[in-house]
């Protein structure tokens, strides 16, 4: 399908029957890496990657050319409660910066040869404050699920998603915790770097929040609805049309994992074409990581967003791609022990 599906049932049903890999590609990755001028699993986990990498873009020996880094951008209610260190007019001004050229998100793209784009969406008009009542009616959340679908280029062979958002830790926590249990506690972190009693208030919010929609019987689209944001709502919208596509996905941080956590939630393959790409600071990422069976890719301590650990990976998986694409099998190189 072409066109982001129209209602949230819809969404439901497409995750209900979503593409696999291509299994003759698989395999013939499988014997290329078995044939290569190195001893068996000498690279690790390069050679899993390639090999995850070639089914899904359906070639035994696959290139990556075209990476693609989508970063959307919205403005939260519950940000007027007090949960960041800044306000959220940084939000718009941050757009501006990467419009710009001038956060850390363009120089990591640049790096690694990746097309940027960059999505804000009605930050005139924050998400309601979720304590109070659902961030975003179906009609809002269904409007930012299609900003991400529409925002994944068809022709690009590797998307990262990553995210600006002034209090949108506090709404992935409440995901988190909607979706897993546990204690508002065990969710939250400093996210923009609060102090001690921003992050007790925090952890009030959230927990505050859970409790009024946990009375109202619903899957984890709902939650997303009544919790998210709209950039978070944008990144599942985008990490599910990659998958219609067979396009692999670098998973980012705490924020961008907590909307893959929506659709993984309800279909436990629905992440299949994804890979972390690192373990962020934020305290609650690696719990999150290991609801969603992901292993990240690098652990640099990193807390910023915007996709940057998940940009940083492309090179990873470029090196991983480029060396079972490239290298010479034994027969080739004239090399004994193949």
């Amino acid at each position: 399908m072409t066109e982001a599906p129209a209602t949230l049932d819809d969404y439901r049903s497409l995750l209900k029957a979503l593409p696999g890999p291509d299994a003759e590609a698989l395999l013939a990755a499988e014997e290329r890496n078995a044939q290569l001028t190195k001893p068996p699993a000498a690279l690790g986990r390069l050679e899993s990657l390639a090999r995850w990498y070639a089914g899904w873009r359906a070639n035994g020996r696959p290139v990556l050319q075209q990476p693609q880094v989508v970063i959307f951008a919205g403005n939260h209610g519950v940000a007027a409660r007090g949960v960041s260190a800044f306000p959220p007019e940084v939000t718009v001004q941050m757009v501006a910066n990467f419009q710009h050229g001038g956060a850390a998100i363009n120089q990591l793209s640049g790096a690694f040869g990746a097309k940027m784009d960059v999505h804000a969406i009605d930050l005139d008009t924050p998400t309601a404050d979720f304590t109070e009542r659902a961030a975003m009616t179906e009609a809002e959340v269904l409007t930012a699920l299609s900003t991400g679908w529409n925002a994944v280029d068809p022709d690009t062979d590797l998307l990262v998603t990553g995210e600006m958002g002034i209090g949108n830790t506090t709404s992935a926590a409440a995901i988190a915790h909607a979706l897993y249990g546990g204690t508002a506690q065990d969710w939250v972190g400093r996210g923009t770097g609060v102090d001690d009693a921003g992050l007790t208030l925090k952890a009030q919010v959230v927990s505050d929040g859970v409790a009024l929609h946990n009375k109202v019987p619903g899957d984890a689209l709902d939650t997303l609805a009544r919790l998210g944001g709209r950039e978070i709502a944008a990144m599942a919208g985008a990490i599910l049309r990659a998958r219609t596509l067979r396009i692999p996905v670098i998973l980012d941080g705490f924020i961008c994992c907590s909307a893959a956590a929506c659709l993984h939630a309800i279909s436990r393959d629905a992440l299949d074409h994804c890979v972390a790409g690192h373990v962020s600071a934020e305290s609650a990422h690696p719990a999150l990581l290991a609801k969603l069976g992901q292993n990240p890719l690098l652990n640099l301590g990193l807390r910023l967003g915007e996709g940057s650990g998940a940009a940083l990976a492309i090179g990873v998986l470029k090196g991983a791609i480029a060396c079972h694409s490239g290298m010479a099998t034994f027969a080739e190189a004239g090399v004994s022990g193949g």
